[in-house]
């Protein structure tokens, strides 16, 4: 009958890490322009070299500007208005970034759906003054581009993004054109309620279902659901995961862990 794949996109399809950082940075200075006087160039780009240990943590975009600002925190003692930061390492947030989270947004006076839409605007404006930067500071991963172009299987994006710039990175950068309904960004509902609605379409009715994530947790949130017993499920070795999230993976019996390599030849 044929093959249908939910993919997610950061981190399986494309690194977007260089652009959110960047725009995570250019975003927590509009936000908390104090904090950031006398930060040099120097400091920034360690920031952003930090973002790249810790992005496995992230699961909606609006979370690298709590990131910069907790390792800006991190560095300058005079700036800490949160009680996490003293001490905090890169390893200190990989294992208690869920416990971290709801206390520095507390203690920050945060809004969740306010950082969004920031997020958002500021990639907007980059990309309205600048595309081909923005463009530029992603990367698809070597062959995705080409095994989406062939691809055999019925696809769909499934993603935390939203869906504006996976549509634009996959024209502007991959050559590629998914049609709307085919792309389920931020804002249509958790993973698991996008791969239930998937599974309920009648055209999908007979096919073989597969779900690619890079991020444990969301597949074991997957797990848990007894109606999406039928999907096959793939952790990308080669996304935003950690050597140990690989090996607890690894041990799950529902996880197929995924090559890159395996993965472009599996699509087409």
């Amino acid at each position: 009958m044929g093959d249908l794949y939910a993919l997610d996109f950061d981190g399986v399809l494309c690194d977007s890490c260089g652009e959110s950082s960047l725009s995570a940075v250019k975003a927590a200075k509009a936000r908390w322009p104090s904090l950031f006087n006398g930060v040099d160039s120097s400091l920034e780009d360690w920031i952003v070299g930090q973002m790249h240990v810790v992005r496995p943590v992230v699961e909606t975009g609006y979370e690298n500007l709590l990131l910069v600002r907790l390792l800006l925190e991190s560095r300058i003692p005079s700036i800490r208005k949160s009680s996490v930061a003293e001490g905090l390492t890169v390893e200190g947030i990989l294992e208690n970034w869920t416990k971290i989270k709801p206390i520095i947004m507390a203690e920050w006076g945060e809004d969740r759906d306010f950082l969004i839409d920031l997020f958002g605007k500021v990639r907007d404006e980059w990309m309205d003054n600048d595309l081909a930067t923005w463009i530029g500071a992603n990367r698809f991963y070597p062959g995705v581009p080409d095994a989406l172009k062939f691809a055999s299987s019925k696809l769909y994006i499934v993603t935390t993004k939203q869906s504006r710039f996976a549509d634009a990175l996959l024209r502007g950068l991959a050559g590629i054109t998914i049609p709307a309904e085919r792309i389920y960004g931020l804002g249509t509902g958790t993973k698991v309620k996008v791969l239930k609605q998937l599974q309920e379409m009648p055209e999908h009715q007979g096919l073989t279902l597969h779900f690619v994530e890079d991020r444990l947790a969301t597949l074991k949130n997957v797990i848990k659901e007894f109606e999406l017993d039928g999907w096959n499920l793939y952790l990308g070795d080669w996304g935003y995961n950690t050597q140990k999230e690989r090996e607890e993976a690894a041990k799950i019996s529902r996880i197929r862990l995924l090559g890159l390599s395996d993965f472009s030849n599996k699509l087409k």
